[in-house]
């Protein structure tokens, strides 16, 4: 079976409402860039797909950075005069800034109001912020609760330890028949944050569940990082991998109703760039299609001069451009089970050109070759059998040595399915030989 036949037999629905469960289970876990809350969300990705989970020691130099000591948190809260909690970490995990220090303490009002980040411009939601570099302490709340604190002293806690521990990655090998391997990366840092974080996750999950019931060419490799250290950390101990990585992908802000946006790789005409601005063109729906820039998810990483590697980002609604972005509002009612499912079978599509997609020779290039003595010829009409032998011809025309299948879609406009198919149908005869793989 193929990529292709396997989209093709989909129950998306179905699908759809198991990817929208995973993400709804792991909504409540308090992840951040190191932790049992990163343990505990890859321990359950274990019951889906087979997942290595590797440690690295903090204070490992990993090229310009250091891992940084473990941050876990038990509880925190603010409890006015009367005890009661008007902040409370229980109630929702992003009321505390990610790697706040330990604290315990009383204090005004106007002293803890310097700690409290809010959103005026969406008074009713929570913001998420980090302090992942720098020891200090914050609580975040709705601006409409701060607005209700009244003068007074307030106690505050923030239960959490800050020590040398370990930084936790998940990895999950898919061998196919080469070593020529596909890259498919997300981030598993973020608290309860579905779109930027878990509809990632959901994604390359189900991904690699489907893709493990095929016969594939490529290998792929998965991996499950905290953004940014996660992929320099990886980088570093895997520095005789990157080689077999033809191909690379980095899943984010996949769950929301938006149309597909796709960011090109460093190399800006990589294969799967290609394969990518031919799926959307060819599907017919609103998508956007931009050029890298070094700012974003950890495509930035991979994409380094020093590694270069072809890899792009898929989204629907790019991070800071949709207004759920980093706050409550991000929430599992924010993500869509028909968006997840589009976004997998996207990526599949993708997947078919990486799988099937190579270089082909026409060996009877001297003038046009008769299909009808070969069966490849069909004399009745129709528009499919016009198709088809258009297609038989592109093939031939343009196989030489120089031309991959892709690119013989792309400029006969027939759509990457007929041509390889067409060239499937040559291959089996006299006209056509393989010359390699793109």
């Amino acid at each position: 079976m193929s990529c292709s036949e396997l989209l093709a037999g989909l129950e998306r629905e179905a699908l759809g409402g198991e990817m929208h469960a995973l993400i709804r289970e792991l909504y409540p876990l308090c992840r951040s860039i190191t932790g049992n809350g990163v343990r505990e969300t890859l321990r359950r990705l274990r019951d889906h797909i087979p997942l290595e989970v590797e440690e690295v020691p903090s204070g490992t130099e990993v090229y310009d950075w250091r891992v940084p000591q473990e941050w876990n948190i038990r509880d925190a809260w603010v409890k006015n005069g009367t005890g009661e909690r008007v902040i409370d970490f229980r109630e929702s995990n992003l009321h505390v800034v990610s790697y706040s220090v330990p604290i315990r303490r009383k204090m005004s009002l106007a002293e803890l109001r310097g700690n409290l980040h809010t959103l005026p411009e969406h008074p009713d939601r929570i913001p998420y912020r980090t302090s992942y570099y720098s020891e200090s302490w914050g609580f975040c709340l709705a601006h409409s609760k701060l607005e209700q604190l009244a003068e007074g002293e307030y106690e505050v806690c923030i239960d959490s330890t800050l020590e040398d521990g370990h930084l936790t990655y998940g990895e999950c090998l898919l061998r196919g028949a080469t070593r020529d391997e596909v890259l498919v990366s997300c981030h598993v840092c973020h608290p309860s944050l579905c779109n930027d974080n878990l509809s990632g996750i959901s994604v390359a999950v189900f991904l690699a569940k489907l893709l493990s019931s095929l016969s594939l060419r490529n290998s792929y490799r998965f991996l499950f990082l905290p953004a940014t250290i996660g992929s320099i950390t990886w980088l570093k101990r895997n520095e005789e991998l990157v080689t077999r990585i033809r191909h690379g992908l980095v899943l984010t802000c996949v769950g929301d109703a938006g149309a597909i946006t796709y960011k090109k790789s460093r190399v800006g005409w990589a294969l799967v760039d290609r394969a990518f601005v031919h799926v959307l063109a060819r599907s017919g729906r609103p998508h956007e299609i931009r050029e890298f820039t070094p700012f974003g998810y950890d495509e930035r990483q991979y994409c380094s001069p020093g590694f270069d590697l072809p890899v792009g980002c898929m989204m629907r609604t790019p991070f800071e451009e949709f207004p759920e972005y980093h706050s409550s509002a991000d929430n599992p009612d924010f993500v869509r089970p028909a968006s997840l499912v589009d976004s997998l079978a996207t990526c599949l599509e993708v997947f078919e050109i990486l799988e099937r997609n190579r270089v082909c020779r026409n060996l009877k290039p001297r003038c046009e070759p008769r299909l009808g003595k070969r069966g490849l010829y069909d004399s009745l009409g129709g528009d499919r059998v016009r198709d088809r032998q258009l297609a038989l011809l592109w093939v031939l025309n343009q196989s030489d040595g120089r031309h991959d299948l892709l690119e013989i879609a792309h400029r006969s406009g027939l759509g990457f399915p007929a041509i390889v198919d067409a060239a499937d149908a040559l291959l089996a005869t006299d006209l056509l030989a393989e010359e390699g793989w793109p």
